[in-house]
């Protein structure tokens, strides 16, 4: 059984560049995380050649030494393959491997994650140095897991290499078999694109109206993906070939254009998160009014991480400033901030914590993203901060293994999250609404899990009374189909504007509006439009309830067993359906025929009665965020308080502070930024 995350307690890391400090500090440094309460250290993403200083002359003493102390002081070690930065000798003799702009300008060496994942030399030489890491250092007693690569897709997830052309058209190949079925697929008739030869197909490249085919891009971004995955798959392979018993393989990160829900099932045994919620106080975000919730966006990922893995860890927490020589810069979390945001991972269901990083490093492109310890290594604030956590983290130990609760779900998918990325009318409504939702759902203490709908079955979306699926504008007969089983079972289903009408290859269908959604929410869409910039505020009433759409109207006409819920109320939308309903089975389904705003998200969570879920419990600000957690019949409740003042609360029920000990009841006083775990 692997020490990490295997239900018995939380555990608290850190990262480590024993390449950045001289030996005669390792010991000292190890033996101060120990004292600190830090028992577990992540190494070597960036150290090739440390390794591997000439191509193929491999020499393993610098690590063994470290891993020598390691082991004296009995401290374990996540070691990492070292790919995301191929060396000096390597780019400068294939330049082949790095990746390039979308004009066919490389990367060049310097910086980190410059490579491409499709260049024949760099996978095979890849696979070397993970196989040569993997087969000598695995066995090691301190070795408890390895991270794969870092952060894969970061800096860049778009490849536009000669490599990926080929790779690409092999894509292609396997996809469609015959350049007529691509053809057809990607309608190549609209301007004269049709493809007589493979040899014709490249990766986006620049064009004179700044775009390109949309079927081709949707493709082209499934196929990064692919090629990431399959590029971890090949390291997660040799690896297991020596994994030690209960050892794990993981990665770290959570970027775009990559289905993380699929790699994480076909490479590693759980995901990894890298957790900076002091990106919300960056100095450029100043220029504009910063958003309400801040760092409290950060519980948005950890949603969508817990969607990925539900047992997960952080593998880089902010515990200082941020900021490169060139950009980022960011002032230092607050007294308190350090301990909110951990416990923010926390509450979210990780149960290791890895702050990033023991020392800040004193040269080199993040001089000024700083560590746990300053570059003097002295004693400092944030230092007795993380000892406070680790004592925190033993008092809540119990919580381990428990699992996030919300009944509540917003459905997704990797194809329209992708379609938003390259349709401008899909990404408006889409971004919209999902602020919207989020923040309607926090500031409400609502909460939400990330439910990826090729990635779940009926069972499991039973477990959710409403789901939420907020612009499916890309629908195939497998998730319409899915979704009727789930409303059918006693669900409520809410799907938002611009649903059902894209085939899977992103193309308009010619079915009457919303396609293959229409049966189900009982709904035709004769007219559409975005919300004119003249048309003033646009509004609809349901029930008496007035409130505005966003962006988009679709205007609802009810078929069927539909039955109209609400109507635009002005502009020429006025007395159009903007809402219906549509019984089937045990359940509803209901189309929306606009964007979600914060006001209209909170209504429709208020009328579907499955806001503030536990006011019976507690009543506490805006200003704060709950999570329950449960295992074997024991509730877990979080309170966080994002704000530097002191927050007021009310415990309508008696429970247990898991920080003290003690019976809490009735008033409680919460400190800026303070946490709290109560056991119901």
């Amino acid at each position: 059984m692997s020490m990490l995350l295997n239900g018995d307690r939380l555990i608290l890391g850190t990262c480590y560049y024993p390449e950045h400090w001289p030996e005669t500090m390792w010991k000292a440094d190890l033996e101060r995380m120990l004292e600190n309460g830090i028992e577990v250290i992540r190494i070597a993403e960036f150290a090739w050649s440390k390794i591997e200083l000439r191509e193929g002359e491999f020499d393993y003493s610098f690590f063994d030494r470290f891993l020598d102390v390691a082991e004296q002081t009995d401290i374990k070690v996540i070691f990492c393959t070292p790919t995301a930065t191929p060396p000096a000798w390597l780019t400068e003799k294939y330049p082949e491997v790095l990746n390039a702009t979308i004009d066919g300008v490389l990367y060049r060496h310097g910086a980190r994650r410059h490579y491409n994942y499709n260049a024949p030399i760099y996978r095979e030489l890849s696979a070397r140095i993970v196989e040569k890491s993997a087969s000598h250092y695995a066995g090691r007693k301190c070795i408890i897991g390895w991270q794969i690569d870092n952060e894969l897709n970061c800096e860049r997830n778009e490849f536009y290499s000669e490599a990926d052309s080929a790779a690409f058209r092999v894509f292609l190949k396997k996809k469609y078999g015959t350049l007529d079925a691509l053809n057809e697929a990607w309608g190549t008739v609209f301007w004269n694109q049709t493809y007589t030869d493979w040899e014709e197909l490249h990766v986006p490249r620049t064009t004179v109206s700044y775009s390109t085919n949309p079927h081709e891009v949707l493709d082209y971004t499934r196929f990064i993906s692919d090629s990431c995955r399959s590029y971890c798959l090949m390291q997660s392979e040799i690896i297991r070939r020596y994994l030690k018993s209960g050892d794990f393989i993981t990665t770290n990160g959570m970027f775009g254009n990559v289905d993380n829900h699929k790699m994480t099932g076909e490479s590693l045994d759980f995901y990894m998160y890298d957790s900076y919620p002091n990106f919300a106080y960056c100095l450029d975000a100043y220029k504009d009014v910063p958003g309400d919730l801040q760092d409290r966006k950060w519980s948005r990922n950890l949603t969508e991480v817990r969607s990925i893995s539900p047992k997960f860890g952080i593998m880089e927490q902010q515990s200082g400033a941020n900021g490169w020589n060139t950009r980022m810069e960011a002032p230092t979390p607050r007294p308190g901030q350090l301990t909110l945001w951990t416990m923010q991972s926390v509450a979210h269901g990780a149960d290791y914590v890895s702050y990033f990083r023991w020392r800040t490093c004193t040269f080199g492109t993040e001089i000024y993203w700083h560590g746990i310890l300053d570059y003097s290594g002295r004693e400092n604030r944030r230092l007795r901060e993380v000892r406070e956590v680790a004592g925190k983290f033993r008092a809540i130990s119990e919580a381990a293994g428990s699992v996030y609760e919300a009944k509540v779900g917003i459905l997704k998918d990797y194809d329209n999250i992708w379609d938003a990325q390259l349709d401008v009318w899909h990404g408006r409504v889409e971004s919209a609404s999902q602020k919207a939702l989020f923040a309607a759902a926090q500031k409400s203490h609502t909460p939400v899990d990330f439910v990826y709908i090729d990635n779940t079955d009926l069972e499991n979306l039973k477990k959710y009374t409403v789901l939420f699926y907020p612009h499916a504008s890309i629908i195939s007969e497998e998730r319409a189909e899915l979704l009727r089983e789930y409303v059918e079972a006693g669900g409520t289903l809410v799907v938002g504007c611009r649903s059902g009408y894209k085939d899977m290859n992103g193309k308009c269908v010619m079915e009457k509006l919303p396609g293959l959604l229409s049966e189900l929410t009982g709904t035709d869409i004769p007219e559409y439009s975005f919300i004119a910039p003249d048309a003033g505020k646009v509004t609809v009433n349901w029930d008496g309830t007035e409130f505005e759409a966003a962006v988009f109207a679709d205007l609802l006409e009810p078929v069927g067993n539909g039955k109209l819920e609400a109507s635009y109320t002005s502009d020429y939308y006025a007395g159009s359906g903007a809402l219906i309903s549509c019984r089937a089975g045990k359940g509803t389904a209901y189309y929306y025929g606009s964007a979600w705003t914060e006001e209209s998200a909170r209504i429709f969570l208020e009328k579907l009665q499955v806001i503030s879920p536990y006011e019976g419990i507690i009543e506490l600000p805006e200003t704060c965020e709950i999570a329950v957690r449960r295992k074997e019949g024991a509730a877990y409740l979080f309170v966080l308080n994002y704000k530097k003042t002191p927050a007021e609360l009310t415990l309508r029920t008696e429970g247990t502070d898991l920080y003290t000990g003690s019976r809490v009841s009735g008033k409680v006083t919460l400190d800026g930024y303070g946490t709290m775990v109560i056991k119901l």
